[in-house]
């Protein structure tokens, strides 16, 4: 091959490869970057079916934020959780909006949605260190940190730690909207009810029973008659889902929405003589919302 030909077929074969890479480039994307349907300013029209509301969690970086694990290997049984919260300057955040009387909500769940624990560390402000005893099993862990950096709206970061050992992931349980909790006082009934069709709010409504009776005497925590934890199987998105005021007990409201079809996992922490207690339930979330005849908006009944 003459030198002009083998030039030119140098040249076509690098523009092809700058091509490819750069194709694959936009086919990936940054490994750390939040999808643009999770934004809450894409949750507009849920009738449209376009869009979807606020999902949290999926990444530890968001809004110039950044969640920052001291280790990402922990030992399994009780260990201390250290970690910060950094600013888009690479500082620690220090100042926080307080929410259900709390700088920080931590959730700390193994990925196959069991081991599930809401905790509150406690921040050392000479550091910048929040820091927090976990009980941690074998298998991988998703740490979620639900905040509000003062003068910000209020996000959620999540990343996680692997925790060495024997492991064996558990199965996913059926649709469950009965809980059943154990204790010295006696066993506690929690049942779900509500619309669980995606793309709707909704209000959810558990209900308390103990040994068979209504439970009346709720207690408040963290400012309210109970708080309810949502968490997508698959990519652990984290929903917010809102406790409403109301009576104590048996009946506590939750308005929340399902964005996507799939299996979500609920976690209810309540309060009763003194002690917390959580019921796990395991719902699927498909179909229409209930009386709306296939139309989204119809059945949005709440607006939050």
């Amino acid at each position: 091959m003459s030198t002009p030909l083998r030039v030119a077929a140098f040249v076509t074969a690098l523009v092809a490869a700058f091509a490819v890479a750069w194709g694959g480039g936009r086919l990936v994307g940054p490994v750390d970057t939040e999808p643009v349907a999770a934004h809450s300013d894409m949750a507009g029209d849920h009738g449209s079916g376009a869009t979807v509301p606020d999902v949290g969690g999926l990444t530890a970086r968001a809004d110039g934020f950044t969640l920052a694990l001291a280790d990402r290997t922990l030992p399994a049984g009780r260990t201390r959780l250290d970690f910060q919260v950094l600013t888009s300057s690479g500082r620690p955040l220090l100042d926080y909006t307080r929410t259900h009387e709390k700088d920080l909500h931590l959730i700390v769940v193994r990925r196959d949605l069991t081991g599930f624990q809401h905790v509150h560390p406690t921040l050392d402000r000479a550091s910048g260190t929040w820091s927090v005893d976990v009980d941690l099993t074998p298998g991988v862990w998703r740490v979620v940190a639900d905040l509000t950096p003062a003068g910000w709206d209020g996000i959620t970061l999540a990343d996680d730690v692997s925790v060495a050992g024997e492991f064996t992931p558990a199965e996913p349980p059926a649709d469950t909207r009965t809980a059943t909790v154990e204790t010295a006082e006696g066993t506690y009934t929690v049942t779900l009810d509500g619309d669980t069709a995606p793309g709707a709010s909704t209000v959810l409504t558990t209900t308390v029973e103990l040994d068979g009776e209504p439970v009346t005497d709720l207690e408040p925590y963290l400012g309210a008659y109970g708080h309810l934890v949502a968490i997508r199987a698959g990519d652990l998105g984290y929903l917010h889902v809102h406790p409403e005021e109301g009576e104590p007990g048996p009946g506590i409201d939750f308005a929340t929405e399902f964005p996507t079809p799939g299996t979500y996992a609920l976690f209810l922490d309540f309060q009763h003589r003194g002690q917390v207690h959580t019921a796990a339930f395991t719902v699927e979330s498909g179909g229409v919302p209930s009386g709306s005849g296939g139309d989204h908006e119809e059945g949005a009944g709440h607006d939050h």
